[in-house]
């Protein structure tokens, strides 16, 4: 049995047949200008009216963000339930801060919480105490300042929101 068989096709190995196809490519796109295609490429066009494609975007609503309320009514309370959770879970921390077994920068912690959530001038004094008990002189630092800062906003005249 004879290995080799009698090649059917020739191949394209001549360099002079090879620079001949390569000459008719680059031919073809020297003619054509900037984003035409060559007629052998082209796709054709259907027949018939087209109608329009749906936008891939929806359009925007009336509200520029979506909320939680937007993307899934049922699950999301409405923002006045957790303002008033809010409220009720202040109100009932309030009494218990002082039976909290904390250092004293964590308890200071809350309390500053505390104050920038109800603005409550009561609160400032135990505020100020456990400042004074942080071991850390930087850290005590720091409280103080925020201590000073919390008074002088809440002495200020109330400036209206623009």
């Amino acid at each position: 049995m004879d290995e080799t068989q009698p090649q059917t096709t020739k191949p394209i190995s001549d360099d002079q047949e090879l620079a001949k196809v390569l000459a008719g490519v680059s031919q073809e796109s020297n003619n054509m200008g900037y984003g035409q295609t060559p007629a052998s490429v082209t796709t054709p066009v259907a027949a018939g009216p087209v109608a329009p494609a749906e936008p891939a975007v929806p359009p925007v609503s009336a509200t520029p963000f979506a909320t939680d309320n937007d993307i899934n009514p049922a699950v999301a309370p409405a923002s006045n339930e957790f303002d008033e959770i809010k409220k009720d879970a202040l109100t009932e921390l309030r009494p218990l801060v002082d039976k909290l077994d904390l250092e004293p920068d964590e308890k200071f912690d809350i309390y500053l919480m505390l104050i920038r959530s109800t603005d409550d001038k009561t609160l400032v004094a135990p505020a100020h105490e456990a400042a004074k008990n942080i071991a850390d002189e930087t850290k005590r630092a720091q409280a103080l300042l925020d201590i000073i800062k919390e008074i002088d906003y809440l002495s200020s005249p109330e400036q209206p929101i623009i």
